[in-house]
């Protein structure tokens, strides 16, 4: 693994990239986006993994604000998972000169990798989503009170804190309040998934806490697929629950995509 910072005007942008053995014969890199408390380090063993079962180059970064970046200045928008295409991870394209790509995103990240795909559809060879919304939910909102309460301990907020530093409080509270406000009533990926033109595959856990299996059924239907949804069984984190099932899905899933 290789991390470095992206530096910008607006504070740096922490990357990591693992290149498995053997090279990448050319093919599109994986870029990773993580979920609303995620960051590269919480993506753990995964990257290294999926370097190697799909035998191309993975690259994850953290959004501003999370990890390793430099904070946010001021509140997240409600409009900040249509906004990720032109902020931090056109930072990353440019820098790394991405002429083409794969988008695996998790959770919210999964959000925002299909506004990526749709963004810069010339250069996205393929969607791949994991846990990801298309939609709000009863068992999304329920989610996240439940969580927001179990940060309540001391603990907790410690480990977060591990990964976000000084951030921690303000990587909660962009998490639980967007999802909550008003402005985020009635928010969907409809548009977004319209403009999707590249393969996508939609992978769910079956005991997700976060959303139903309506969410990826949703992410299907309206992109060019051409698979039906996986269901594994595990809950709303594969990449910690399934690592291995979850690798070797998308690297069948990418064995004809350049």
């Amino acid at each position: 693994m290789q991390g470095f910072t992206l530096d910008t005007p607006a504070g740096g942008v922490y990357a990591a990239r693992w290149r498995p053995d053997g090279g990448t014969a050319g093919r599109s890199p994986i870029v990773l986006l993580h979920d609303s408390l995620g960051c590269v380090a919480l993506w753990r063993d995964f990257p290294a993994l999926l370097a190697a079962a799909c035998s191309r180059e993975v690259i994850a970064y953290d959004r501003r604000g999370y990890g390793r970046s430099a904070p946010y200045p001021g509140p997240q928008p409600s409009s900040f998972i249509a906004d990720e295409p032109r902020d931090a991870f056109a930072v990353l394209r440019e820098h790394l000169e991405l002429e083409r790509f794969v988008a695996l995103g998790h959770s919210v990240g999964g959000g925002m990798a299909v506004e990526v795909a749709g963004r810069y559809p010339e250069a996205c060879t393929a969607l791949v989503t994991v846990a990801a919304q298309a939609f709000v939910e009863p068992r999304t909102l329920a989610g996240i009170r439940q969580a927001e309460q179990a940060f309540a301990e001391p603990d907790a907020m410690a480990r977060l804190a591990r990964y976000h530093g000084d951030k921690a409080d303000w990587v909660l509270r962009a998490w639980v309040d967007n999802w909550h406000s008003e402005a985020f009533h009635g928010w969907s990926l409809d548009p977004a998934l319209a403009r999707v033109t590249c393969p996508t595959l939609a992978i769910h856990g079956e005991l997700d806490e976060y959303g139903s299996i309506e969410q990826p059924w949703r992410i299907s239907q309206r992109t060019p697929g051409p698979r039906e949804p996986d269901i594994l069984p595990c809950g709303h984190v594969p990449h910690r629950e399934c690592p291995q099932r979850l690798a070797d899905l998308v690297a069948s899933f990418l064995t004809d995509s350049p």
